[in-house]
């Protein structure tokens, strides 16, 4: 009786294990049905994970390995890969082959994880033509893979509604001829604040269409999530691509009594959301040290306070999954 017990205990835990390793296999083609992202059995799914720095800076870290350290030690199911489009020495606009190089070593890498990566255009401006030229190759390459989401503009700064939309609509089309089906995030202006504007105005003629609301919870508070409430309410699905535990400037103490209200305000809502970032700047929400190397296998000692707290949040909150 008694190995009996130990036989179902270790296939119980093997079965957990694989299905834990398989989990695009399991979850498939994403979609969006009314305001809920849902898996391809249209049952709710919400993915978790981390967003790497811009790679035109933290280049290092844009390999598969740290890719599959992510989702090994962090529990990642899902990774943002962060195309630096003007900043940096080898960003998109001063070096694109370089650029799509990084951004296809973590999207291979999330591919064999068998885990979904957000293909992020990280700009704060409207670069209209390269992203058309870079979403139209990426697409054709990747876009028959369910690992795969794209984000068309990171944080709007000062544009307005009508200009994101405009250009948001432009990149959809062109995704839209190679890949009809995967998840499309689209950015809102103020750094992805006013989710209510495209509440009011939504992009349609498109399906799986997703927004992003950002919050950094030592600086963003409860007006955020209300008014991001609102905008589920009216029918708009939302996304969270960008988030974390201290100033939006990146720096100063971590929030975590505010970051914990956050997380349970989007596990309520079944939200899905990305914290940032995988890096090593002197800075509070780049979550490693200098000592970390590239290809991941990180002590708790190359991780600093944020990385410690993000980590444990993902392995509580996916392995629910």
């Amino acid at each position: 009786m008694k190995s009996k017990t130990i036989f179902f205990i270790i296939a119980f835990l093997f079965v957990f294990s694989v299905s834990r390793a398989q989990f695009v296999k399991k979850h498939g083609q994403l979609s969006v049905q009314g305001t809920q992202l849902v898996d391809k059995n249209n049952d709710p799914v919400v993915l978790r994970g981390m967003s790497f720095g811009w790679h035109s800076m933290w280049p290092r870290f844009y390999n598969e390995k740290a890719v599959s350290w992510l989702k090994k030690d962090f529990n990642c199911n899902v990774v943002r890969a962060a195309m630096g489009i003007e900043l940096g020495e080898y960003s998109y606009l001063k070096d694109p082959q370089f650029s799509k190089e990084k951004i296809e070593a973590v999207v291979d890498g999330a591919i064999k994880s068998d885990i979904y990566v957000i293909i992020d255009w990280h700009s704060h401006n409207v670069n209209l033509k390269e992203a058309k030229a870079f979403f139209a190759e990426i697409s054709k390459k990747y876009g028959k893979y369910p690992n795969i989401i794209y984000e068309v503009f990171n944080e709007p700064d000062y544009e307005s509604w009508w200009e994101v939309k405009t250009y948001s609509e432009e990149i959809i089309r062109v995704i839209r001829e190679n890949d009809p089906n995967n998840i499309i995030l689209v950015g809102c202006p103020h750094w992805d604040q006013d989710i209510d504007l495209p509440a009011a105005e939504p992009i349609v003629g498109y399906n799986n269409i997703m927004y992003t609301m950002h919050f950094y919870a030592a600086t963003h508070g409860k007006e955020l999530r209300d008014r991001t409430d609102a905008a589920i309410k009216s029918g708009l699905p939302v996304f969270i691509s960008e988030s974390a535990g201290m100033e939006a400037s990146g720096d100063g103490p971590l929030n975590v009594k505010a970051w914990q209200e956050y997380i349970d305000w989007m596990e309520a809502n079944k939200l899905s959301w990305i914290t940032w970032s995988v890096s090593d700047k002197d800075e509070t929400c780049s979550i490693l040290k200098k000592t970390a190397k590239s290809e991941g296998k990180w002590k708790d000692e190359d991780l600093k306070e944020s990385g410690l707290k993000v980590r444990e949040f993902l392995k509580k909150y996916n392995s629910k999954e």
